[in-house]
């Protein structure tokens, strides 16, 4: 434990100091299941600074699938789709899915229809190879007016249909405030039960659920099939801090067991802070996780 408490102390990382970072920073991390990813929000300060160098840092430490949080007038990172994408394979990364968030701009009430931007985001994201589109936001007016709630999760269910078209399927991620109280319910199973499972599709966040107090298992039980993707990430005792996944109290065997009831396909580490280095932390999840049967 004396080397984990060691980089927890270590300043936040910065893009001079990862260039410094030793060749052989990760060389005792085993490969990576095949289904192991990260979000790269973990790292977005780096990837503002560095994207390539921060893309081959990432798949050193042993990752292969990537989820993205930046995509800004038609790029990604600054990049044109084509020229991400051969970013990514070039490094041997898969763009599996990506962050997005669909806000009330998205959609046009007047013309019945998505706006430009939002048709460019799933135009865009099919041209990467993505197979899920993630909106990873609520505005905070509809999470505090019922009615628009309500008829905004009919704009979830159209643009599932969007996505569809083009082989991909729309999903909406968590955070703890989901789990607030809604009507007889709570925000999050309103969401899970107003959008159509065939078009809609839910990225739990482990961590999030768990600070809100709710189990990840019992959502699985109650909504079988409806989780194809998880962010994984632990909370550190007490605080309940974001922490290095296997370094704080979720427990993962648990959650992992139940994965076929939730119809589990890929998953991604996020770390949205570290006290130390981020790489470091990211090799200390990928590590931890390599060595169980997940």
């Amino acid at each position: 434990m004396a080397t984990r408490r060691s980089f927890i102390k270590q300043s936040a990382l910065t893009i001079a100091g990862a260039s410094l970072l030793s060749k052989d920073l990760f060389a005792s991390a085993k490969p990576a299941t095949e289904s192991l990813g990260v979000q790269l929000y973990s790292v977005r300060d780096d990837m503002k600074k560095d994207p390539l160098g921060t893309l081959k840092l990432v798949a050193k430490a042993g990752y292969k699938n990537v989820e993205h949080a930046n995509y800004v007038d038609r790029k990604f990172y600054g990049y044109t789709p084509a020229d991400f994408k051969k970013i990514l394979n070039d490094l041997g990364l898969t763009m599996l899915s990506g962050h997005t968030v669909m806000g009330k701009q998205h959609w046009d009430e007047a013309k019945n229809d998505f706006s430009d931007s939002w048709k460019y985001t799933v135009e865009d994201a099919a041209a990467m190879g993505q197979q899920y589109v993630i909106s990873p936001w609520l505005d905070d007016s509809l999470r505090k007016n019922y009615d628009d709630l309500k008829k905004y999760m009919e704009v979830f269910n159209k643009s599932g249909e969007l996505c569809k078209k083009s082989g991909m399927k729309f999903g909406y991620h968590n955070h703890d405030f989901e789990f607030e109280k809604y009507e007889n319910t709570l925000v999050y199973d309103h969401i899970i039960t107003k959008t159509n499972p065939e078009l809609v599709v839910m990225e739990m966040d482990l961590y999030w659920i768990s600070k809100a107090g709710y189990d990840p298992v019992a959502y699985f039980n109650k909504y079988p099939g409806r989780f194809p993707l998880w962010h994984v990430k632990d909370m550190f005792a007490g605080t309940k801090e974001i922490t290095e996944v296997g370094n704080g109290t979720i427990n993962f065997d648990r959650i992992f067991a139940a994965r076929e009831t939730a119809g589990l396909k890929y998953w991604f580490v996020e770390q949205d802070v570290s006290k130390g280095n981020i790489f470091e932390s990211l090799k200390a999840s990928q590590v931890y996780l390599s060595k169980k049967d997940f």
